[in-house]
């Protein structure tokens, strides 16, 4: 009875032993396949983000694409689950010109970067250059002369023409496009004496910026049948006059 005492807790040392073994074997081979992935995700080249798998639209005529380039390369090499895209949005939307951006990562190693442009709707002289306004009136650009398809708004940029320059925005804003683009020279004394110039057209007397829409109907009516007038006031639209 001793001896086959002995054999059989030998046989259940020796069964405890290699399940103890079996064990650690299966911890070690779970750890070790937890350290290939994280390397794989955090370290490889895999998942490294790509400059040229990078993807951006969405820049108008304002924003430049080098310099949008240039912030996504600072994260060129790094993991695409450690790219902060959070933080990448925050220093496009910093940008003159950038209204929003949105950055998605587009895997295995890219990025997708849309941004919703601020165009310029006017052009204001200051000094030797021309400041550009976008619809909320906010610089976002400046050149040397004023783009052709943009009115060129002579209201000084000072502090008292604030609510000027509002009125003169919100009108430019209103009209359709084929009708801003044919606008020359826009000027006013107050924001309820908005007037200007259409290129090879008459002069408009505007008034306020109230009723834009329907002001901007009027005119397009006028334009085709009194093609030869020197003037159109629809600052009162429902009894326009013309000269």
């Amino acid at each position: 009875m001793t001896t086959r005492m002995e054999e059989r807790l030998r046989e259940r040392r020796s069964a405890h032993r290699r399940l103890l073994t079996g064990r650690w074997v299966t911890r070690l081979l779970i750890a070790g396949a937890g350290a290939v992935g994280v390397w794989l995700l955090l370290l490889s080249p895999v998942f490294a983000l790509e400059q040229d798998n990078v993807e951006a639209s969405g820049f108008g005529t304002v924003v430049d694409p080098a310099t949008v380039a240039g912030i996504v390369a600072q994260q060129d090499g790094t993991s695409l689950v450690l790219v902060n895209t959070g933080h990448i949005e925050d220093q496009l939307e910093a940008l003159v010109g950038v209204r929003d951006a949105v950055v998605e990562r587009v895997w295995p190693a890219g990025l997708r970067v849309t941004l919703t442009s601020a165009e310029p709707v006017a052009a204001i002289p200051h000094g030797e250059t021309f400041v550009l306004l976008d619809e909320d009136g906010v610089q976002v650009d400046e050149a040397a002369e004023a783009p052709a398809h943009l009115p060129v708004v002579n209201v000084p940029l000072e502090a008292e023409n604030t609510r000027i320059l509002d009125g003169v925005i919100a009108v430019i804003d209103q009209m359709p496009v084929e009708l801003r683009e044919r606008v020359q020279d826009v000027e006013a004394t107050t924001e309820d004496s908005i007037h200007f110039v259409l290129r090879d057209g008459p002069r408009v007397e505007w008034g306020s910026a109230e009723e834009s829409a329907l002001k901007a109907e009027v005119l397009a009516v006028l334009l085709q049948e009194a093609s030869d007038a020197e003037l159109i006031d629809v600052s009162a639209p429902t009894l326009p006059t013309v000269v």
